[in-house]
């Protein structure tokens, strides 16, 4: 990617840019960002750019949080100050005369802003670094498509909608031949927005697709699995579809994972960490204290990880979806699958994630968890050989308000994610479990309204 504002003006010249796009992602890992002139974005990258703090202040829907520290009326609502990525520059595909890049939300002094995911994750990958590891990881995600618009996802009431296609047929040639427009589309766009897939590919489920974007450094893979999920919901809207991350979306069908691939390599001597050669499986000792710590951080930390309401409605045994801190080789009712035996392909693969994460803060946590378990020596418990969901493990979280009340207690995750991160995220999680607990649903007054 170009960078570097005189090499930036003659790209833009080359590409035809007209207008810039510049966005960040909160915590809820929604998009937020606006147009602005070539000229507006050149005078961004020499003295920043203001951008309304109230990111930090709202939910997902808009409404404004009561509890917060960081901002709110207290403060009046002003605008923080952000730094353009240079690095990040690429065109939308979609948009061929826009260009896009990303924003770090920063301090006055210029130092990083707490609740930032990205420069969370940003930080973890530094301490990775101080400690001669350079991360490598890939993410996968399964996500359903329907044929609604935000419109008639409304007026429907988001019930009884129309799946892509019909019926169960994982890994269908069939199925992703008879869409090919839209699945090519969604392949080359992602490609050419510099977001390369390694594979695509029908889910189980109707009109459920997977795709995995292909590994990277952790601060570039992470950009990436952020940008994969606007860029398929924008591409699908071009097609008239609406593409939908959520953990589940209906309790008969499975529900939607953000699984994450994840191995440490040498800084110095570019080796892959978690292989030991002369180990009998495979599995170095710095793999084995990784999955340690992330084992027994993972109940504490689910909240970073189950970030929704719903998340919490695809952790069901026998669904895929883990319900207890477990790892084992090569099985997939754990939350932690070591995968691989050669020194290229030895890592681990953390499947407690939904597709509703926000991939900075669920890539930091458990980076930062398995850095923890490597500085205190943390062996894991004995691996899994059968069905994980009988195995007697320490059971996760059942709820966003349980999650939500580990993390606020868990001295550990403030060790490793930082106070002033943890604080923040800590409120704006028990505001969304308080807005839940106010919700009346409709499995409610289906159930009582004419028989209670």
């Amino acid at each position: 990617m170009p960078s570097g504002t005189d090499v930036l003006q003659k790209w833009f010249e080359e590409k035809g840019v007209r207008q810039v796009k510049l966005g960040g992602v909160d915590l809820d890992g929604v998009w937020r960002g606006k147009y602005v002139s070539v000229e507006k974005f050149f005078s961004a990258c020499k003295s920043g750019m203001g951008f309304c703090d109230v990111v930090f202040g709202w939910d997902i829907a808009d409404e404004l949080l009561d509890n917060t520290q960081v901002t709110g009326w207290h403060t009046g609502y002003p605008d923080g100050m952000c730094r353009v990525d240079t690095s990040s520059a690429r065109i939308i595909p979609w948009e061929p005369d826009t260009a896009a890049f990303l924003l770090d939300f920063v301090n006055e002094d210029g130092s990083p802003f707490a609740p930032s995911p990205r420069q969370l994750l940003q930080k973890v990958g530094r301490r990775a670094r101080e400690m001669g590891y350079v991360p490598k990881f890939g993410a996968e995600y399964e996500f359903f498509i329907f044929k609604e618009t935000p419109q008639s996802l409304k007026d429907k009431g988001y019930t009884r909608l129309t799946p892509l296609t019909p019926g169960m047929f994982g890994y269908s040639w069939l199925r992703t031949s008879l869409n090919a427009p839209l699945v090519h589309d969604i392949i080359n766009g992602c490609r050419d927005f510099g977001v390369e897939l390694e594979g695509f590919h029908t889910e189980t489920g109707p009109g459920v697709f997977e795709a995995a974007v292909r590994y990277d450094t952790l601060e570039k893979i992470a950009d990436k699995a952020v940008l994969f999920k606007t860029a398929v919901k924008e591409i699908c809207a071009r097609h008239g579809l609406t593409a939908c991350f959520m953990a589940k979306v209906d309790p008969k069908l499975p529900g939607c994972s953000g699984h994450i691939h994840q191995s440490l390599w040498s800084l110095k001597s570019d080796e892959n960490v978690f292989h030991d050669a002369d180990a009998g499986d495979g599995m170095s000792r710095l793999m084995r204290q990784y999955i340690g710590g992330q084992i027994s951080l993972m109940p504490e930390l689910t909240a970073l990880y189950w970030p929704t309401i719903n998340s919490y409605k695809r952790s069901v045994e026998n669904t895929w979806a883990p319900v207890t801190a477990t790892w084992g080789r090569e099985n997939r009712t754990t939350a932690v699958r070591v995968i691989g035996d050669s020194p290229k392909s030895m890592r681990l693969e953390y499947r407690q994630p939904g597709a509703d994460m926000n991939a900075y803060l669920a890539m930091a946590a458990s980076l930062a968890a398995g850095l923890w378990g490597i500085e205190n020596e943390v062996e894991p418990p004995e691996a899994c050989a059968g069905n994980g969901y009988a195995s007697g493990a320490p059971p996760l979280p059942r709820s966003l308000k349980e999650a939500v009340a580990l993390l606020k207690k868990s001295e550990r995750a403030r060790e490793i994610l930082g106070e002033d991160f943890v604080d923040h995220f800590v409120r704006t999680r028990e505001w969304e479990a308080r807005q839940y607990e106010r919700a009346v649903t409709n499995w409610e007054l289906e159930r009582y309204m004419e028989l209670i």
